[in-house]
């Protein structure tokens, strides 16, 4: 893992999603990153359990916000030099990928991880689009 530096533009991977930002703060064993954009969606579903639905608890977890804080582990941070759509584009890239990938594969699992997606579209973000 290569150090990188306060103010440099990451990709980044937490909690199922994968962002780009910029790095805030070095706090040891994690950096402080500020979301610019989203790289891919978090995951729905129970992670702990994936491709499951019964007897689990069907997560719907929602893209961090544009400008949001996370705490990252160093080994989950690379540098990035690629362009960096606008948060809302970005967004709407990274749902649209994940909605195909979901949308190849006909499994009850995949039916329902779409369904959730398409929730978060219709209450969140479509207002962020």
């Amino acid at each position: 893992m290569a150090e990188v530096k306060i103010g440099e533009i990451v990709r980044a991977h937490y909690n199922s999603g994968t962002y780009i930002g910029e790095v805030k703060e070095d706090k040891g064993d994690r950096y402080l990153i500020e979301v610019l954009a989203v790289h891919k969606h978090p995951l729905q579903g129970d992670l702990h359990n994936p491709g499951q639905i019964s007897g689990v608890f069907f997560h719907e977890r929602k893209a961090l916000a544009h400008h949001e804080k996370m705490n990252v582990k160093k080994p989950a941070v690379h540098s990035y030099d690629g362009d960096i759509a606008s948060y809302g584009e970005s967004l709407k890239i990274a749902v649209n990928l994940y909605k195909e990938k979901l949308a190849s594969e006909e499994t009850e699992f995949n039916k329902m991880a779409l369904q959730s997606l398409i929730n978060l579209e219709k209450s969140t973000y479509e207002k962020v689009y």
